[in-house]
């Protein structure tokens, strides 16, 4: 008998459906030589201090450097602090008792880093020792599934994938735990909590946002005129830009008096745009944050949900390429794809025996090719997984079609002598540009059609408008835009040699950057304002206390981005890593005790029950010191934080004023007050109630 372990049941139901294992038990499926079980995500993970015997935040015991690091079971947060996960802990001794039955496993979790540490974890905590081949796919489909049994890869093959991930691992591990600590430590009230990706990606988030805010706006004048030729009208604009309106004024009404303006050069250029490569997971969640207003996290679910149901390939992927194999299958998808009405018109453009394969590169697919569907024609989708499997699809048919060609025209009048610059456009050939009917650059000032010009030409002035404009400050993030900070950290580096070593890496991975984000949110660290994302007064404080710290370092944190990947192909030991991992731990967690912080001032707020001891206010709840009344109300309610003046108007008010964005266990947005009763307990206040 052999043993599958996937990574969710989903996935366990779909394998065993294949290999015969039907018959239904409590945790798995057998059937036809097979068990089929499957782990329920991380079921193990790294033990937490208390397991080590350090409870508490105690500066005598940082930093904290774990040898051997032990593995426990999964733990989910209470209360009272951390207990095991009953679910976790049942499902790995089904896991047991299976693997002791068999001779042999198979792995089937995810086919990547994290995939690979979840098995690996669970092997290690088992102490087992039986032989295990891996199945390596990148897609859920029964051919796919298929052919991933018929080429099972020895179990050794990957041992550097696990290495990676269990260096990333503790690598988070040491940082967090001991930073956190810390910081924790030094500020002698409030938790705060710093990681090796977060605290970066939180420097991006503050640095971009104070940049905004002390960004001292300057306006400016210029001078705009309107032609016509040949029944075309155009405008072109002044090369000056005047400081001050009465100057740009008074050059106005002397070239209203001049009438005339000549053309004084003209330059044309051809300009051909190969078409884009297919999403990778980040391409996918920064284009469905533009243009469906998805957060990160929403995209990567909804794209694993697609997956599951065999209508794409692994999401979870870091490259933008196909191998050769998997080209000849391209045109089969578009022919699948032009039985939707929608395609069919779209498809017609695309000559099928001339499909440009530029994304084919056996070099550049890492652990998985890029984002495609499948031959399974979608069904039964909602809204949201229509649109993230149109964008896939779209950008196959984009990626695989010609390349686009225009002609950009820059030309110079003269009027006076002062220059004006006239741009124009003319498509050549329209490409993959076709497939959205998209042919501007979205960043250029203004392209327009033209009229036929030559050097000489006298134009006619219709009109002179003065044009009041301002310079803008740097945009704040967006989800899109963190996520193209995160990818391409490595640009603002001023050392050549670093920016070398990371451009390509960047800090976190496709994988992992969406949970980064919402480990943001949840720490009350950043918040959204309309499409951007702010810092909180929280997180501001951090980044003050970190800024000139490594641990906020863009650079180091790509540089050990770049370690990991060696680790992965077999470049460096993971030991070496660790080791410098635990030498920057030591440096970082002295650094950080001996910091002064200003600590938050608090009101002095009264027990509502018992009206008789004042509360105790942390970032996670508030609450009664006495352990008779045992009043508590935790700040984070559906989602949303309660700041200090919520929690000072709910107990001195009875009543905070209206909490914007909270979500209910269905997933529904809404907006109400929170309430006080006689007895010290909350309820809901709605808006349509008052």
């Amino acid at each position: 008998m052999k043993v599958v372990i996937a990574e969710k049941p989903s996935v366990a139901r779909e394998i065993a459906s294949i290999l015969g294992a039907t018959q239904k038990e409590d945790g798995f499926l057998i059937g036809n030589g097979y068990y089929v079980t499957w782990a329920l995500g991380h079921l193990v993970g790294l033990a937490m201090p208390d397991d080590y015997g350090i409870s508490g935040f105690q500066k005598e015991s940082l930093p904290i450097l774990p040898d051997p690091f032990l593995l426990k079971i999964r733990k989910v947060k209470k209360e009272k602090g951390y207990v095991i996960d009953i679910g976790a802990s049942k499902q790995l001794k089904i896991i047991e008792q299976v693997v002791k039955k068999c001779d042999s496993i198979i792995v089937a979790t995810d086919a990547g880093r994290e995939g690979e540490l979840i098995f690996r974890y669970i092997y290690e905590y088992l102490n087992c020792k039986k032989p295990f081949l891996r199945l390596w796919i990148s897609s859920l489909t029964e051919k796919a599934i298929k052919q991933g049994f018929e080429n099972l890869k020895s179990g050794s093959d990957f041992d550097s994938l696990y290495q990676a991930a269990q260096a990333r691992s503790r690598a988070d591990w040491l940082v967090g735990i001991n930073a956190s600590q810390a910081l924790t430590i030094a500020a002698g009230s409030s938790i705060y909590t710093l990681g090796r990706v977060q605290t970066p990606t939180l420097a991006l988030i503050c640095q971009r946002y104070l940049e905004n805010k002390n960004f001292a706006i300057q306006r400016y004048w210029q001078l705009q005129l309107a032609h016509q030729k040949d029944f075309i009208n155009f405008k072109s604009l002044s090369k000056n830009k005047w400081n001050d309106k009465k100057q740009a004024e008074a050059v106005l009404k002397s070239i209203e008096r001049s009438k005339t303006t000549i053309v004084s050069s003209i330059e044309s250029k051809t300009i051909t745009e190969q078409p884009p490569l297919l999403f990778d997971l980040t391409g996918l969640q920064k284009e469905a944050n533009k243009k469906l207003n998805l957060s990160a996290d929403e995209t990567l679910s909804i794209a694993q949900s697609l997956y599951e149901k065999k209508f794409i390939t692994y999401p979870r992927t870091g490259s933008k390429y196909i191998p050769e194999d998997i080209w000849t299958e391209i045109p089969n998808l578009i022919r699948i794809l032009k039985t939707n009405a929608s395609y069919k018109e779209i498809i017609s453009t695309i000559k099928l025996g001339r499909l440009n394969k530029r994304i084919v590169n056996d070099l550049k697919v890492t652990d998985h090719y890029g984002l495609l569907i499948t031959d399974k024609i979608p069904s039964a989708l909602s809204a949201k997984e229509n649109a993230i499997y149109n964008m896939i699809a779209l950008r196959l048919l984009e990626s695989v079609s010609e390349a686009s060609v225009k002609e950009i025209t820059d030309i110079t009048i003269q009027v006076l002598h002062y220059d004006f610059s006239v741009k124009g456009f003319k498509v050549l050939q329209t490409g993959w540009r076709n497939i959205k009917g998209s042919f501007l650059n979205e960043d250029s000032e203004y392209l327009q059609d033209l009229p036929e010009l030559k050097i000489g030409d006298e134009l006619k002035i219709k009109d002179v408008t003065v044009l009041e404009k301002k310079t803008n400050p740097p945009v704040l993030y967006t989800e899109a835009g963190l996520l193209s900070a995160m990818e391409s950290a490595g640009k603002k580096i001023e050392s050549e040699e670093e920016k070398k070593a990371i451009i390509s890496i960047g800090i976190g991975t496709p994988a992992t950057r969406a949970s980064i984000i919402e480990i943001l949110f949840a720490r009350d660290y950043i918040q959204r304002k309309n499409k951007s994302l702010i810092p909180t007064e929280k997180g501001l404080q951090v980044y003050e206390l970190v800024k000139d710290k490594m641990i906020a370092n863009v650079a180091m944190t790509g540089q050990w981005e770049v370690a990991l990947q060696k680790i992965e192909n077999n470049q460096e030991q993971a030991g070496t890593f660790q080791k410098k991992i635990e030498d920057y731990v030591v440096s970082i967690t002295q650094e950080l005790l001996n910091t002064s912080i200003a600590i938050e001032n608090l009101p002095a707020l009264i027990c509502p029950k018992c009206r008789s001891h004042q509360l105790l206010i942390k970032d996670i709840l508030v609450k009664c010191p006495d352990e008779t009344c045992k009043w508590v109300q935790f700040r984070n309610v559906c989602g949303v934080q309660l700041s200090i003046d919520d929690v000072a108007n709910l107990i001195n008010k009875g009543k905070t004023s209206l909490i914007k964005g909270m979500e209910s266990k269905s997933g529904k947005k809404f907006n109400a007050y929170i309430v006080l009763t006689t007895d010290g307990k909350t309820v809901f206040e709605f808006e349509r109630n008052k």
